[in-house]
């Protein structure tokens, strides 16, 4: 019996329409990344678990894919029947797929400091892997496309993120709401609501707080040891109304008397003044709630969401100035943000933004009659693909109503024909799919008039 096929749950195919659509995505992406003067790196699909462990917490520790050693691992182990899982596992997996990309840049960093230059600005679009529970909008393997900025703590680079969210999404047309904060200012409240040494499970449990609600995550945070009096501090806090800068001048109240809250503030304030004379046309604001659970996290940290789509954020990011000291190079600050190109598909096709057409589409189709015909047609069709446009032949001489089928199962806009009487007057008749109209054109006009077309800029 044959075997029926399948693919791994949270996984997907994607077919010559959806990578069309997946492209202009990457493409847009890629292209004001450079805009910017990052530069293109590609890291490893996996990593040593020494690389990956430890640096995304407790639950993202458990969400890593670890692979399995090849061969015997537990031939010639001694008393191996007496093994713990703990002294088990290094024997049986030793890497794993990467969790994210922002690890193992820094892994990068670290590994080739001699030959790159500081500060060192790079763009990365590559799957990641994920062992989590697939659902709408969440993958067990998706594309992230990561910028970063390493060796630099001016915070110029903080606000010239935010410039690359707004002209990205501007350019893909969709209306997001980018939320700031600051990890410091976090510190800062969990020191104010006498919990300093809390930080992580108060970040951890208010990074939830949009899935679970404040009731489940307050439940959590009596569950870390945190006291009902500090719990009942920060409500009013993570909640707090106003302006953003209304709540920056309450916070410098609150915390202002905490060194590390007043470094936050100082951070958020200079960011504000660098956005505030940007001419930006997303919307952004200070948002206390935002935590972003990933523990490298050391100062702002950004989450960006569609405004008219239910989905999670779309891109998020933060500085962090301790990552390339886990791996021996310490005082190097990095600041980055990571566009998730699954959700903003999702939310394109969800909105109907993406574009009619591509320029990864055919736009022309020689049809074939024969062996003389595809003598005629085969020098137009290499100057048409030698000038840009995009081109083919039907491979076979067949019934025309099958090319024509083939044809409009493509998307292809135009047909071009060439019979017995075109070949004799040096002409070809083009066909216009959508319209259905037909126009006899001489043949060496037929570079000059497909190429003007295919130059639209809708094309």
């Amino acid at each position: 019996m044959a075997q029926k096929p399948s693919i791994p749950k949270g996984t997907r195919d994607f077919g010559p329409q959806i990578m069309v659509r997946r492209n202009y995505i990457f493409d847009t992406i890629r292209n004001i990344f450079k805009r910017y003067g990052y530069q293109p790196i590609e890291t490893p699909a996996m990593e040593n678990l020494s690389t990956l462990l430890g640096k995304y917490g407790e639950e993202g520790d458990k969400l890593l894919f670890r692979i399995l050693n090849s061969g015997d691992f537990i031939a010639g182990m001694e008393n191996s029947e007496n093994l713990t899982s703990d002294k088990l596992a290094p024997h049986i997996s030793e890497k794993g797929l990467r969790y994210d990309l922002t690890v193992p840049f820094a892994r990068f960093v670290v590994q080739y400091r001699n030959d790159i230059t500081f500060p060192f600005k790079r763009y990365q679009i590559q799957p990641v892997w994920r062992a989590d529970r697939p659902q709408k909008g969440r993958y067990r393997e998706f594309y992230q496309c990561d910028v970063d900025v390493v060796g630099s703590d001016s915070l110029l680079n903080e606000a010239e993120l935010v410039q690359i969210v707004d002209d990205i999404f501007n350019q893909l047309n969709i209306k997001v709401l980018v939320k700031i904060n600051n990890r410091k200012i976090l510190a800062g409240i969990a020191e104010y609501i006498g919990s300093p040494g809390n930080l992580t499970d108060i970040t951890v449990a208010i990074d939830k707080l949009d899935k679970i609600g404040v009731e489940k995550v307050n439940a959590e945070l009596t569950e870390k040891g945190i006291s009902e009096e500090s719990i009942k501090l920060l409500q009013p806090i993570l909640f707090m109304q106003g302006s953003s800068r209304e709540k920056i001048s309450r916070l410098e109240t609150l915390i202002g008397h905490t060194k590390t809250g007043a470094k936050g503030i100082a951070e958020v304030s200079q960011l504000f003044d660098y956005l505030d004379n940007m001419e930006l046309k997303l919307p952004y604001e200070l948002d206390l709630t935002l935590a972003r659970g990933l523990n490298y996290y050391t100062g702002a940290i950004f989450e960006v969401k569609a405004l008219d789509a239910a989905m999670g954020s779309i891109c998020g990011g933060g500085r962090y100035d301790d990552l390339t000291s886990i791996f021996g190079l310490p005082d190097v600050s990095g600041v980055g943000i990571s566009f998730g190109a699954d959700r903003i598909y999702d939310v394109l096709n969800e909105l109907s933004l993406f574009p009619e057409t591509t320029a990864e589409t055919t736009f022309a189709l020689f049809v074939n009659f024969g062996k003389a015909e595809e003598s005629y047609c085969l020098p137009y069709l290499w100057k048409l693909r030698h000038t840009g446009v995009n081109a083919e032949i039907f491979p076979d001489a067949d019934k025309m109503k099958k090319q024509m089928r083939y044809a409009d199962q493509k998307n292809i806009p135009i047909v071009i024909i060439a019979g017995e009487e075109e070949m004799n007057k040096k002409q070809f008749t083009v066909k216009w799919m959508q319209s259905g109209e037909q126009q006899t054109v001489e043949a060496d006009a037929l570079i000059e008039i497909l190429t003007g077309f295919n130059n639209l800029p809708n094309r």
